[in-house]
């Protein structure tokens, strides 16, 4: 047990409480205090627990003066893993990894926050395999902002028995870093720790020093230390050496200085280039301060005899940071400065050179500004958050221009950190003339408005920023988000000229992965606009895509192919597709994409009748949307989640999940985005035979067709619907508009999906009109139609219509054959208000046949169906019974039938039929 942690028996069982708990599923503690109220003691207890308990653990004790580098935290946490492990990442992970460690400077893909993100989340997954993880940081609020980014997006993903245990400082205001690094599931909670007893720090003082002092004395000391551990012990070394009690410094500040104050000035000026530095040495502190290397070792050693600071071979690192705080804020600004101009002097890395320069200017100079602006865009480490830090680092020296606030503004809104993107963005606008810096800055205004989906604003922010790029990959992008935007907006003809347009541009930049892009997005609003699938410009942004772009999903090709491939009914391919895209997402920590490949995989698998995994990809959308924040996110969660609801008959959660939705999306210009949630309703609605409330439900929709001619599944999933609604109400014109689209579309495309659906719709609009051998005819070719649509429920609901239609031929065997089939698709599928309407439907072909053989009517049903060939589960299925009922019914038959068969049973089912046949004709054809 850590010395001086035995008088906090409540705070120890609470770090024993979280240390069991993280041992099954992801756990998180911050200790929270103020500075020396002993946090990092515990911490160290906590620490030292785990290890006895077989835990790995990944440690990081962050300093003040760290925070001037990308990684610094990440980079120790790292520091501790067996490099076998991170061998076994993908291969961009790996390489950010070495990036981070700075073990390499070799080209590749990009690597940001993100892609460490995913690393350090594999890395720690794969250990908690294996024993539970402990992920332990000290002063978590001097993160550097790279490893508050990693982290933050890492602790969202945690399952499984890992832990989070944090200190943090809180006697600063506002929000502390602890609270930005909560767990995406399991607890987090927090641990405030308070002052020592009397008792505690007299126990806590002759542990430390092997004396003990009068009560009075330890009364005094208590007082004025508020029982802080920290201040009470340094109280206690300064009577021990010598100070008088009624002459001890009222603060701790006063302590501290007294205490570094005994050391001469040589030494303080030692100890100041070591709290300035981010990694002091002693050769560094020797080169910085200019003085002999033995004569700073022994300086140095003097220092660490009174315990302000640590050796350890040529590491130096002080016993407590308050002593660092003391040494640095106690230096006059000029002594700070020249130290600061030292490091810079002698630091080879241009970021940490950049930093010190700065700290070392009174105002902006040139040099610093350059240095500054030369850092931020190196980004070697892809560290968007430290280098627009950086830029804001110049801004704050004096060089708050325009140019260098829309440059942070990329950064941050590279890094995430949109809050702040829009601060520095806000007022910009006012003093950028006209040109290519106006234009950067409305796009960067536009992809604000996109992360919020308010679409109409973001176009009218590329309006703008259109007039002013003449031309180049500026122009592009900017045509790029254009389109984009207008998509979203519902206005795909304008979205098509912007992506025409935007490809004609990029073609004569020559820029391949920009020109993918453009392609690929043409080639998605083409297709959602009535034109089909580009294939030949589709191929071509798939040569030319970089696997390892991070550009947004909706404009890689490998995604736009995935969809596209689902929209032809090529649903297999798709998967296989989506899938690829799925790993990269994973391998770049692609939080926000994976959202998205979440909903296309719902879609996939909801068409091809795999329900369960449908819901699965629905729940999972559900789980990010609520890790990541953000209401649109939740409004793509909520529209899975009431697609699936609805084919899997659960009326309520349909009805909930639209409601959150749609009162969701009421706080975005994007008029798309509950779309399919008002699907869903229309679905159910009609599920339910209540065609009215589905009309009122699709009007939107149906409205919006005139204007939107393409009829693809993604966009216009909802027309079957609506012509059942209007045919079943008695608007035949309404709906025939509809059944023409779908039909001219279909022929054009020859897009299995349209014409089955089309056939389908022509069949009942003729039958609800009398004309039934008509509607046959076209139920025949939907039929046709399905067989290359590997969609079973479109082919069960095909199958309903076809033996609706049949029974009113009077071809009962037809159409129970049909609708048995129909039941047993929909019953596999599990969709319980479409294997109802089937199974009323067969019911209905039995009506009036009871009494042949002498059978009841529920014998009659089981026998029938049993002569025509179905098993037992099937009959059960189709009767809505159990197999057991069935059972039953068919030792009844058998013995009144005195058979033993089935065949047996057939040939009397058919002769008593053939016999019942003959008893209906005509009078004039009887012999």
């Amino acid at each position: 047990m850590t010395s001086g942690v035995i008088e906090r028996p409540a705070e120890l069982r609470a770090l024993m409480r979280f240390l069991l708990s993280m041992s099954e599923h992801p756990a998180g503690l911050a200790i929270e205090g103020d500075a020396g109220i002993g946090k990092t003691t515990l911490w160290l207890s906590g620490v030292a627990a785990a290890r006895e308990r077989g835990y790995h653990v990944i440690s990081a004790r962050a300093g003040a003066a760290e925070t001037v580098l990308a990684y610094t935290t990440i980079a120790d946490l790292l520091g501790d893993v067996d490099h076998t492990i991170v061998e076994r990442l993908p291969e961009v992970q790996r390489l950010a990894v070495d990036r981070v460690l700075l073990r390499t400077t070799a080209q590749g893909p990009s690597t940001d926050e993100s892609v460490v993100a995913a690393a350090f989340a594999a890395i720690v997954t794969r250990l908690s395999a294996t024993a539970p993880v402990l992920v332990a940081i000290d002063d978590v609020q001097w993160l550097d902002p790279s490893s508050h980014a990693v982290l933050a997006a890492v602790a969202r993903r945690f399952t499984g028995p890992i832990g989070l245990l944090l200190t943090e400082r809180t006697e600063h205001e506002g929000e502390g870093a602890a609270v930005h690094l909560r767990l995406g599931s399991g607890r987090f909670d927090t641990l405030r720790v308070g002052p020592l007893s009397l008792r505690g720090l007299h126990t806590l003082i002759s542990q430390r020093l092997g004396r003990s002092f009068p009560r009075p004395t330890m009364a005094r000391i208590a007082e004025i230390s508020a029982g802080n551990p920290f201040y009470a012990l340094e109280l206690a070394r300064a009577i021990d050496a010598g100070g008088s009690l009624s002459k001890l410094p009222a603060t701790l500040a006063e302590l501290m200085r007294m205490r570094i104050g005994r050391l001469d000035t040589d030494a303080q000026h030692l100890l100041l280039a070591a709290a300035s530095a981010s990694n002091p040495t002693v050769e560094l502190i020797a080169r910085v301060t200019g003085t002999d290397l033995a004569h700073t070792a022994e300086l140095l050693g003097e220092a660490a005899a009174k315990g302000i600071i640590t050796v350890d071979g040529n590491e130096v690192r002080f016993t407590h940071p308050l002593l660092a705080r003391a040494v640095y804020t106690d230096a006059t600004p000029s002594r700070r400065r020249a130290v600061h101009r030292a490091l810079a002097e002698t630091s080879a890395m241009l970021e940490l050179r950049a930093r010190h320069m700065a700290l070392a200017a009174a105002s902006a100079d040139p040099a610093t500004l350059a240095a500054l602006d030369s850092a931020a865009a190196a980004g070697d480490r892809g560290a968007p958050a430290a280098a627009a830090e950086l830029v804001e680092l110049a801004i704050g020296l004096g060089g708050d221009t325009p140019l260098r606030r829309i440059r942070a503004a990329d950064y941050h809104l590279h890094a995430g950190d949109l809050q702040r993107t829009r601060q520095l963005l806000d007022g910009v606008l006012n003093s950028v003339p006209a040109g290519a810096d106006r234009a950067r800055a409305l796009n960067l205004l536009a992809a604000i408005h996109i992360h919020g989906n308010d679409f109409g604003r973001a176009v009218n922010c590329l309006e703008e920023a259109l007039a002013n790029s003449s031309g180049g990959q500026l122009r592009v992008q900017t045509l790029l988000l254009s389109a984009y935007a207008l998509m979203n907006s519902g206005e795909i003809g304008r979205a098509l000229r912007s992506a025409e347009r935007a490809v004609t541009y990029a073609e004569q930049v020559g820029d391949p992965g920009l020109l993918s892009q453009v392609l690929a997005v043409r080639a998605t609003i083409g297709c959602m606009s009535g034109r089909g699938v580009d294939m030949v410009s589709l191929r071509r942004a798939l040569a030319m895509e970089d696997p390892h772009s991070d550009a947004p999903l909706a404009f890689r090709a490998e995604a736009s192919y995935a969809l596209m491939l689902s929209w032809l009914g090529e649903l297999d391919a798709a998967r296989e597709r989506l899938a690829q895209v799925r790993r990269q997402c994973v391998d770049r920590g692609a939080e926000t994409d994976l959202v998205l490949v979440a909903v296309y995989g719902t879609l996939i698998e909801l068409w091809s009748g795999h329900y369960d995994a449908a819901g699965a990809l629905a729940a999972e959308t559900f789980e990010r949307a609520q890790q990541l924040g953000g209401d649109h996110f939740r409004v793509l969660a909520h529209n899975m989640l009431a697609v699936v609801a609805a084919h899997t008959g659960r009326e309520q959660d349909v009805r909930e999940n639209a409601r959150a939705a749609i009162e969701l999306a009421k706080r975005y210009d994007s008029p798309r985005l509950p779309d399919w949630v008002v699907i869903a309703l229309g679905f159910l609605e009609v599920s339910l035979g209540r065609h009215e409330q589905a009309l009122q439900v699709l009007g939107p929709l149906i409205e919006r067709l005139p204007r939107e001619p393409g009829t693809e599944i993604i966009s216009a999933a909802y027309l079957p619907d609506a012509v059942e609604a209007l045919v079943s109400l008695g608007h035949h014109d309404r709906a025939l508009p509809l059944i023409e689209a779908l039909e001219s579309n279909g022929r054009l495309l020859d897009r299995p999906w349209m014409l089955a659906t089309a056939a389908r719709c022509r069949s009942l609009w003729l039958a609800t009109r009398g004309d039934v051998s008509g509607a046959v005819a076209r139920i025949e070719e939907a039929l046709r139609h399905h067989d290359r649509l590997p969609m079973p429920f479109e082919r069960a609901r095909t199958l309903l219509l076809a033996g609706q239609l049949r029974r009113r031929q009077r071809k009962r065997e037809a159409a129970r054959t049909a609708l048995a089939e129909a039941v047993r698709i929909f019953a596999d599928l599990g969709a319980p208000l479409w294997a109802e309407r089937a199974r009323a439907e067969l019911a209905r072909t039995f009506k009036g046949r009871s009494g042949l053989l002498g059978l009841t009517a529920s014998e009659q049903r089981v026998a029938e169906l049993a002569a025509e060939g179905l098993t037992t589960k099937d009959i059960a299925v189709a009767l809505f019974v159990s197999p057991k009922t069935v059972e039953s019914n068919l030792t009844r038959i058998y013995r009144k039938l005195r058979i033993r068969t089935r065949a047996e049973l057939g040939r009397l089912i058919s002769d008593a039929a053939a016999r019942e046949l003959g008893s209906h004709q005509p009078a004039r054809t009887r012999r």
